[in-house]
């Protein structure tokens, strides 16, 4: 068992590895409380002003805090599926393919058909949509 230590921390001693991992686990201990105590003081300090609802206790605050990540975030999926950041990324990028896998030879002749066609259609139009505007109005 030891040979599988140090094979994974690359020569450094056994001590130094479980040391880091006894490390990493009281500072993400640490920092759940801390998080638990930011959101009850954030509660208690604006919703009973602001809208009158009562104050909370630590473990009511971490319950919203799990409540909320499984309502908005959808339950189990990635953390980092939950950011705001990575939605707009995704959906910029669903956008972007869809927008660039099209054929670009359709373009070829845009400039084209709008000086012969596209404004004399596009004033045709505005002429029938003035034309039923008109006739709504009077209608009414």
């Amino acid at each position: 068992m030891e040979n599988l230590f140090k094979e994974r921390v690359k020569g450094e001693s056994l001590g130094i590895f479980i040391g880091r991992i006894v490390f990493g686990v009281i500072a993400i201990i640490g920092l759940a409380i801390l998080f638990g105590y930011v959101i009850m003081w954030l509660w208690n300090t604006l919703m009973p002003e602001i809208f009158g609802l009562p104050v909370i206790s630590y473990w009511q605050a971490v319950g919203l805090f799990i409540l909320s990540k499984i309502l908005l975030c959808s339950g189990g999926k990635h953390s980092s599926d939950c950011s705001p950041r990575e939605k707009k990324k995704h959906k910029f990028r669903s956008f972007d393919k869809n927008r660039c896998n099209k054929n670009v030879s359709d373009w070829e002749h845009y400039e084209k058909f709008w000086k012969e066609e596209g404004s004399d259609a596009y004033e045709k139009f505005k002429e029938r949509m003035d034309e039923h505007s008109n006739t709504d109005t009077k209608q009414e």
